[in-house]
């Protein structure tokens, strides 16, 4: 009996092995592709599901790649030749709410903004917010370490998960973390599991922590600037200030004045770029005038509102980026990190690589936390030599100001190449004996992260 014949036989109607589920499988939001089909897609409904998917995979050393919804801009969800995919996107219940312990327990396939649109009426939300919330799945953001616009004052997901629940290659299940606040027993596995893009486990269920709603206005500024050095350097002056915004977010000229067109306002003067800022909470207003202030200071032309639809319409600017970035070409989009107060000088080190490969890389930042988004624009399907060149002298560039390769997408296949530098030769050897203590036949996203572990 061959494998999909065997995974058929025992999990029956989710076992899906149409041409276009298997096409999509293929890949993800990236828009890079494996060289072929995957073998089946199996849509499990249920822990049990998945452990009976695995355990079949681990007596058959047939490899398996976990999906959720397929939003990942690295590589890591895509699935070929020879390989199980397991969808965990149809497991999507929330299990428990309990706003007096500021938890939830849920279902990996949960989306993002549907998870929060329940919460709210407990008066909790969830904070991690990447800018795919309306369409990633709360697994996803675990298993990538996301983040997104709210990350500089409320963290990434890994400070607001406080258990997984996962399946190991070979059927087990675990339980790791705790319900508590606090819990300091064992080795912390459920920080080793948040960001391993599916190395070590199958994510069936994650204890969130919650917050309350907050009281109070939000305000919004915007700030122009004559060029995106004097941005990044107006932003690093916020947060030298002691202000906390909830989001500040960076677009250089060709971001801004492509979204401009895309939306079909006013270009904006050549070489602009922009601060979008929001402050939240009981102070939200002092802030905001602090903020205004140092803006100013720094030569922003300052514009402020607490106005929610008018905040929502200058934030709208920021999160029409993807879609304006899209009409100009094919992107590599890319995912680097700086110290903040470095944000300047790596603007300065795209703008030189930009002109020594004569290549443009649109750019936006969540300049709150020193999280760029440079975005390699070309012409055809696949990523040309001369590109590739380019993103490996910014990924270094990155690195040598203190920085990291990738800041919440995380390094799935595109850059997997680049990893071994970063961590080091002992660090990556230990991380790569690590994935094979959890999975030691290798059949869990094999390729990804760690090319050859």
């Amino acid at each position: 009996m061959n494998i999909v014949d065997r995974l058929r036989d025992e999990l029956g109607e989710i076992v899906d092995t149409t041409a276009e589920s298997l096409e999509a499988a293929r890949a993800d939001a990236s828009g890079h592709r494996s060289p072929g089909r995957p073998l089946a897609v199996v849509r499990a409904r249920t822990v049990d599901d998945v452990q009976r998917t695995m355990r079949i995979a681990s007596q058959t050393a047939v490899p398996v790649v976990v999906r959720g919804a397929g939003t990942g801009l690295a590589g890591a969800a895509n699935a070929g030749p020879g390989e199980i995919v397991l969808s965990t996107a149809d497991m999507n219940r929330i299990l428990e709410v309990r706003p007096d312990d500021l938890i939830a327990v849920v279902e990996p396939g949960i989306i993002n903004a549907a998870l929060n649109a329940q919460l709210a009426e407990h008066g909790v939300w969830w904070a991690p917010d990447p800018a795919s919330r309306e369409i990633s799945t709360v697994g996803g953001n675990i298993a990538t370490g996301a983040g997104g616009l709210l990350c500089a004052k409320y963290g990434v997901v890994r400070d607001a998960v406080l258990g997984v629940d996962i399946v190991l290659a070979d059927g087990r299940l675990l339980r790791l973390g705790h319900r508590t606040v606090k819990g300091v027993t064992g080795l912390d596995l459920t920080s080793l599991v948040i960001g391993s893009e599916g190395r070590l486990g199958v994510i069936v269920g994650a204890t969130l922590k919650l917050r309350r709603l907050i009281e109070g206005v939000v305000c919004t500024l915007t700030a122009s600037f004559p060029s995106v050095r004097a941005a990044a350097a107006a932003s690093s002056a916020v947060t030298a200030s002691g202000a906390q915004p909830a989001i500040m977010e960076l677009m250089d000229a060709t971001v801004l004045a492509g979204v401009h067109a895309l939306l079909g306002l006013p270009a904006p003067a050549p070489g602009a770029s922009q601060l979008t800022i929001q402050t939240d909470g009981p102070a939200a207003r002092e802030e905001a005038e602090l903020i205004a202030q140092v803006l100013t200071s720094a030569g922003g032309a300052v514009a402020l509102t607490d106005d929610p639809d008018e905040g929502e319409r200058m934030l709208r600017i920021r999160r029409s980026t993807h879609p304006a970035l899209a009409s100009m070409g094919t992107t590599l989009i890319e995912d680097v990190a700086v110290p903040r107060s470095a944000m300047a000088a790596m603007f300065d080190e795209i703008e030189r690589i930009e002109h020594a490969y004569g290549v443009r890389i649109p750019t936006v930042a969540h300049a709150g936390d020193g999280n760029l988004h440079p975005n390699f624009v070309f012409d055809g399907d696949e990523v040309p030599a001369h590109i590739w060149a380019a993103a490996d002298e910014l990924f270094r560039a990155a690195v040598r100001l203190g920085g990291t390769l990738t800041g919440e997408h995380g390094i799935g296949t595109l850059k997997s190449r680049w990893l071994a530098e970063e961590l080091g030769d002992d660090q990556w050897e230990l991380q790569r004996r690590i994935v094979q203590v959890f999975d030691p036949q290798g059949i869990l996203n094999p390729g990804k992260v760690f090319a050859d572990a």
